[in-house]
């Protein structure tokens, strides 16, 4: 069984960890069964960049890196106190020895933040949130990443980065198809409704 780590910082987007926590359920039940996922906080009860109050299955003093075969990262907003979690010094010890390891880091939006601030994305290719005058962007950069400003996605060896939320569900079936097989995401992805006949259809109504 591979397991997740899904790394809840306070103030992090519910859709962008909502993601990862259908598909690889989704793939538990509906496609090969190799897969779970662990909510694991930074503290007992979380707040959401919305108000949305988690409540992790375990806290980070109460994990090691040994466990898990992957990390997960949704983003989250400044004024809902991301980063004060994000960049606590155990959360970025915790991302660095999963690199360390050469375990797959996946991360969306400013989740690719902690992981350039913990030292990981060194003259390394990346991207993290690309609007609002691209402000994370150079901050990442700043942080020793090799920027890739328009791609949507940037998977460099182990880590996997994306440059806003509607990318999330890519991103997570990245992951999933980086711990099981592309024949078995395909079929997730189709079980789950994401299928071009879908997509063709509603472009058709516009």
């Amino acid at each position: 069984m591979k397991k997740v780590c899904l790394l809840l910082p306070n103030g992090f987007e519910a859709v962008e960890a909502s993601v990862f926590t259908d598909v690889i359920g989704w793939n538990k039940d509906e496609g090969d069964g190799t897969t779970e996922l662990v909510t694991v906080g930074t503290r007992r009860e979380l707040t959401c960049t919305w108000n949305f109050t988690v409540i992790p299955e375990k806290i980070l003093s109460e994990v090691t890196v040994e466990e898990f075969d992957a990390l997960a990262l949704p983003g989250g907003f400044e004024t809902a106190g991301f980063y004060e979690d994000a960049f606590r010094p155990d959360v970025l010890q915790f991302i660095r020895e999963f690199d360390r390891q050469g375990k797959i880091i996946a991360s969306i939006c400013v989740g690719a933040l902690p992981i350039g601030k913990c030292g990981a994305l060194t003259g390394r290719n990346a991207t993290t949130y690309h609007l609002n005058e691209r402000k994370r962007q150079i901050q990442l950069a700043g942080m020793g990443a090799n920027v890739l400003p328009d791609q949507p996605i940037v998977i460099d060896r182990n880590i996997i980065t994306s440059y806003n939320p509607a990318t999330a569900f890519d991103v997570a079936f990245t992951l999933l198809e980086a711990l099981t097989t592309k024949e078995n995401t395909d079929q997730v992805k189709r079980l789950m409704g994401f299928q071009p006949a879908i997509q063709k259809g509603v472009e058709g109504l516009v």
